[in-house]
C-alpha cells in the first residue's frame, strides 16, 4: 500500500488508468484501525492499486481529496477511483472486505 505524503503523491496516484483504492486512515481512531485492518484482509487476495493517507500526518491531501471531488471528509474513509474519478466511497464500519469486493467487481 502506497503512502501518499503530497498532493503530488495524490496527482501521481491518481493519473494511472484503472480502478484505484485510497483509504483515509487515521492513526489514532480504533474504528480507522479495524478499517485498515479489513483494506489489508481485501488486499491479500487482490491485485487493486491502493493508497493510504495518514490524515492527521498528510492533512493537506486529506483535505484536497474532500475539495476536489465534493465528498466530506470523513475518517476512515475509502475511495474507489476509476480513471481518475471517484465510482464509489463509503467510511467507518461499512468499510469491509466484503464491501470493497462488492465494489471493485461491480
Amino acid at each position: 500500500m502506497l503512502n501518499l505524503e503530497s498532493v503530488d503523491d495524490l496527482n501521481a496516484f491518481l493519473a494511472h488508468p484503472g480502478k484505484r483504492l485510497l483509504l483515509k486512515h487515521s492513526t489514532i481512531c480504533p474504528i480507522s484501525t479495524t478499517a485498515l485492518e479489513q483494506v489489508e484482509t481485501y488486499l491479500a487476495d487482490s491485485d487493486v492499486a491502493t493508497a493510504i493517507v495518514l490524515v492527521r500526518e498528510a492533512r493537506p491531501v486529506s483535505n484536497e481529496v474532500a475539495e476536489r471531488f465534493q465528498i466530506k471528509h470523513e475518517s476512515p474513509q475509502i475511495f474507489l477511483f476509476e480513471d481518475g474519478a471517484v465510482k464509489w466511497h463509503t467510511s467507518h464500519w461499512k468499510i469491509t472486505k466484503d464491501t470493497l469486493v462488492e465494489a471493485v467487481s461491480n
